[in-house]
């Protein structure tokens, strides 16, 4: 069987790219096809595989600068040419289950989620870009025209799979299509477990606004305790404006790094709405508990009272009641643990690979 993968950037190593990278050790030798791809800034995993790019990728400031091509992505990812494969597998948080295939192949799309910048964030998108008014006034007319595209775009896999009920609740919503739940793949075995307490709070992920951040760094400022926060991103600058004297910011943390913090921190804090959140489970997975955010995908991946609580604001005040009200001791590591493996890449892997054999 002739198989291709298809991502939409290889650009960063988050949630989504961990899923990919479980396609490609899934299927090493298949070629994939990204729109821009930077060796620099995705994970090591794919270091020597065949990689396809747009033409996009060889662009001025690309892939670096990657939104300044957004008009031209819907035609970019039509083009590469999937004549001769029998399977295209692809991950998309964008544009790749736009890709067209022949006739005889299938095309199996697992959605992270509808596009956020057209669909669920589209007016934040809008409203809350750093530039001049009149790309704000141009921008709308635009974005109904991508957002016609992308619907049809979502027409073209022949199956969906997803990373939550709460992904699938808006693929039903935006595409009125049905998808089948396989939930993200977390290296549960590689991550040490906690044997004792831990001494600061942990955080992280891309430092982006809808992250949240901030109502971390405020409400850590007014506890005046140890806050780890480790990530990168956009909102590096102000976030490290707001921050107090005993937050610290680990930049472009790598595995060890990130499974050491893990191990040693008192609880990790999710105050953001996931389409999943595959960064709260890997916490779970060193044993320790998840403050979340009563929203989305935590809401199947932590049960509370026993791998964690939840806030139900996203308020510093929210967040300082909750830190002072926790009990480490109400917390079992093993228990944590023995939840998150069920998590694990191992498992992701036997129903992709089952879902496919059904399938085809």
């Amino acid at each position: 069987m002739r198989v291709a993968l298809v991502h939409d950037y290889l650009i960063q190593d988050g949630g989504a790219e961990r899923v990919f990278l479980a396609f490609h050790e899934m299927f090493p030798s298949a070629p994939i096809f990204s729109l821009f791809h930077d060796p620099e800034l995705t994970h090591k995993g794919f270091h020597g595989a065949t990689i396809i790019t747009s033409s996009l990728n060889r662009l001025p400031f690309a892939p670096k600068h990657y939104q300044w091509y957004l008009p031209f992505m819907p035609q970019a990812i039509e083009s590469f040419d999937f004549t001769h494969f029998d399977l295209v597998l692809s991950s998309s948080s964008t544009f790749a289950k736009g890709v067209i295939i022949s006739p005889e192949a299938k095309h199996i799309c697992y959605c992270h989620t509808p596009t956020r910048f057209l669909w669920q964030e589209r007016l934040s998108y809008v409203n809350d870009l750093p530039q001049p008014a009149i790309v704000k006034w141009i921008l709308p007319p635009f974005l109904h025209r991508m957002r016609q595209w992308d619907r049809l775009a979502a027409d073209r896999p022949d199956h969906l799979l997803t990373n939550s009920r709460t992904s699938q609740q808006r693929i039903h919503r935006y595409y009125q299509r049905a998808s089948t739940v396989i939930y993200p793949p977390v290296d549960v075995s590689a991550i040490p477990l906690a044997t004792g307490p831990g001494s600061y709070w942990l955080a992280g992920g891309r430092f982006v606004a809808y992250k949240k951040f901030d109502v971390l760094l405020r409400a850590f400022s007014a506890l005046d305790l140890p806050l780890k926060i480790f990530g990168y991103g956009p909102e590096e600058r102000r976030l490290r404006a707001i921050a107090g004297p005993k937050t610290e910011f680990i930049i472009h943390a790598d595995e060890a790094t990130k499974h050491r913090l893990f191990r040693d921190a008192i609880g990790f804090l999710n105050p953001q709405m996931e389409d999943c959140g595959i960064t709260a489970i890997e916490a779970m997975s060193a044993g320790r508990p998840v403050i979340a955010y009563r929203k989305g995908g935590a809401t199947e991946t932590v049960v509370e009272g026993v791998t964690g609580q939840f806030i139900d604001a996203q308020t510093p005040e929210a967040v300082i009641a909750a830190v002072k009200n926790f009990d480490a001791s109400r917390f079992d590591a093993q228990t944590i643990r023995a939840h998150a493996a069920t998590f694990s890449k191992e498992r992701f892997k036997e129903q992709m690979q089952a879902f496919i054999t059904h399938s085809l």
